[in-house]
């Protein structure tokens, strides 16, 4: 199954990687050219949209490319972009690969000293910021890189004044301007096997690694998903994961290159204004997007009250039961199909309106979505295909409409070679979407990629009898028991997720008696639990919840009975309760919001020992 728009861009030819364009701004830029009039990348800023057509983004990423030249920007220089999600960050970036320079994103939610060392790291020459607000934040990095040049800001009232270090995103274009350099000869001399980007990793241990990506890398893989999912010309999407991360940078350049409309959500909160509004056709999120909107649907089904939550509850029992049958392909009873019928009617098409009611599929990424909460979605006619990628791999694999299984992450995509490791059990990949290597850092990368080419990926899996992967947990991550019990905690709290009252989790008992749970309480709902089910909480703070007997009893039911069809060794009997949540700030989880486990055990050692037994 194909979308089609490559065959009609480069003919027979577009199985043949080699004999097509190898560089991300000639697909970019051959998108704009079909879709001149169309409004590809959308921003809503002040209740007001601002709208690029294919011909103005292409107008101005020709204008920022010649800009940057004419500040002495050559190839193979980097380039840093610290910004939430806006257009600005993705006409940045184009203009900086137009040059055969080397996009480096750093997250906007980076401390301080990691925003120093990437900037340092990479020697990063220019740097683009969004405005004010970052600005304040990255600026103690910033004044002290000798060898940065420039401060570019997206928000031309953001500049500060009298230096003439800083300009503006305007000024930058009105730079390119005034120059008659020929674009398309500029990008003429990029190539598919120059650096296109180095991506720091999040560093879950040690110091983040800068991830050397080519044009390459990339472009195969907008081929090779191009030609595996459904994408449609008149697609709409809304980018709300960071363009700083693999994930949604990949999808940028797919849906981009395919002509699909994109419109750019730069907070959380925004997003569930702009489902309704946007009405996204294809879509892509993490499961903690899918977490979190699963149980305010279930907060709300519940607390209506009456006849609405028995019916509610019953729609959610048919939906499992229902999906479960479809997905063992076994044939649906009529009885369960005239129910799941009138459940659709009554409760699942109000899910869908939830996101405009226009929703093809999403793509999840990131971390293992539950079977219950994959169960639920796709019951109410919401599919999730859930993927696989890694920075230093790009986009690996993923279920396709047409042949899913909930749990796995799907089949690698054409031209992507992956196996198990006969002696670990780990994922290893191979293909054109691998990394050049870690910049700087030659041992690092000879840890990785061996020389047969294969990138160690560090998660255990399997393979089933039709070609699905499988993701049990990572390597580093997995820890035993003082009995010698080995434990996966990633499957385990992907268990625990479903449970509304929880909304952190990390499973801990590394040389303890058994294990446990750090649980960071969704404290709404908790509280609202609580009081529906009697207790007077006598207007008690967070800190003091989490010292009560009956708080913690209550938390743990729902930990116990969501692990206890595990192991004995496996069930999780005991939770101990954190007020607030893990924090980037404080070292806890990295900017993709991987927990970072070594850091847990140290600062929660005592929490850790009450509820797990010392060793």
């Amino acid at each position: 199954m194909t979308s089609g728009v490559f065959e009609m861009m480069f003919g027979e030819n577009v199985r043949g990687f080699e004999q097509l364009p190898q560089t991300i701004p000639h697909f970019i830029m051959e998108s704009c050219r079909r879709n001149a009039s169309k409004d590809l990348l959308n921003h809503k800023v002040n209740k007001h949209w601002i709208r690029f057509s294919g011909s103005k983004t292409a107008e101005k990423i020709k204008n920022l490319t010649l800009g940057l030249k004419a500040l002495g920007v050559q190839k193979g220089d980097r380039v840093a972009i610290i910004s939430e999600n806006r257009p600005e960050w993705s006409l940045a970036d184009l203009a900086i690969l137009s040059l055969g320079a080397v996009t480096v994103p750093i997250f906007t939610t980076q401390a301080v000293e990691q925003i120093r060392y990437i900037l340092e790291d990479s020697d990063s020459k220019i740097l683009f910021v969004s405005g004010k607000r970052i600005f304040t934040h990255a600026e103690p990095a910033v004044s002290v890189v000798e060898k940065l040049e420039k401060v570019i800001f997206f928000d031309e009232d953001s500049k500060p004044d009298s230096n003439g270090k800083y300009l503006d995103f305007k000024e930058l274009e009105q730079l390119g301007k005034k120059h008659s350099d020929d674009y398309d000869k500029i990008i003429s001399q990029i190539s598919s096997t120059d650096i296109a980007t180095i991506i720091y990793t999040s560093g879950t241990t040690g110091e983040p690694k800068g991830v050397m990506l080519t044009h390459k890398n990339f472009t195969s893989n907008i081929l090779a998903i191009s030609n595996e999912l459904p994408i449609l010309k008149n697609d709409r999407s809304i980018a709300v994961l960071p363009l700083s991360h693999i994930f949604e940078r990949c999808v940028f350049f797919v849906l981009c290159s395919n002509g699909v409309s994109i419109h750019y959500c730069s907070a959380f909160d925004q997003l569930s204004a702009l489902l309704v509004e946007v009405r996204p056709t294809i879509m892509t999120a993490v499961p903690r997007l899918f977490e979190q909107v699963y149980h305010k649907i279930v907060k709300k089904g519940i607390s209506a009250g009456g006849w609405k939550t028995k019916l509610f509850l019953w729609a959610l029992e048919v939906g499992q039961k229902y999906w479960d049958a479809k997905e063992k392909k076994i044939s649906v009873p009529a009885t369960l199909s005239a129910k799941h019928a009138i459940a659709d009617r009554l409760v699942f098409s109000k899910w869908r309106d939830g996101i405009g009611g226009k929703l093809r599929f999403f793509v999840s990424g990131g971390a293992p979505l539950s079977k219950k909460l994959s169960y639920a979605f796709w019951a109410a006619g919401i599919p999730i295909l859930q993927g696989y990628g890694m920075t230093e791999g790009c986009i690996v694999s993923a279920n396709r409409p047409y042949d899913h299984k909930t749990g796995s992450i799907g089949k690698p995509f054409k031209g992507i070679e992956m196996k198990i490791d006969d002696s670990t059990g780990e994922i290893l990949v191979r293909g054109d979407n691998i990394m050049l290597g870690y910049y700087n850092k030659p041992e690092e990368t000879a840890k990785v990629i061996d020389e047969e080419g294969w990138y160690h990926t560090g998660d255990i899996g399997y393979k089933d009898e039709d070609g699905h992967y499988y993701i049990t947990d990572r390597l580093k991550d997995l820890f035993k028991l003082s009995n010698g019990k080995y434990i996966a905690p990633l499957q385990i709290e992907s268990l625990l997720k479903q449970s509304p009252l929880i909304s952190q989790v990390v499973v801990v008992g590394a040389g303890r008696k058994q294990v446990g749970a750090l649980v960071v309480p969704d404290w709404l709902t908790l509280r609202q639990t609580l009081e529906e089910e009697g207790f007077d909480l006598k207007n008690l703070t967070n800190e003091e919840l989490c010292d009560n007997p009956h708080v913690i009893k209550r938390v743990q039911k729902d930990a116990y009975e969501l692990t206890k069809e595990l192991s004995e060794y496996e069930r999780v009997r005991r939770v101990y309760l954190l007020p607030r949540e893990f924090s980037i700030d404080k070292g806890e989880i990295t900017p993709t919001l991987k927990v970072k486990r070594s850091v847990i055990d140290e600062k929660y050692a005592e929490a850790i020992d009450e509820i797990c037994g010392a060793a």
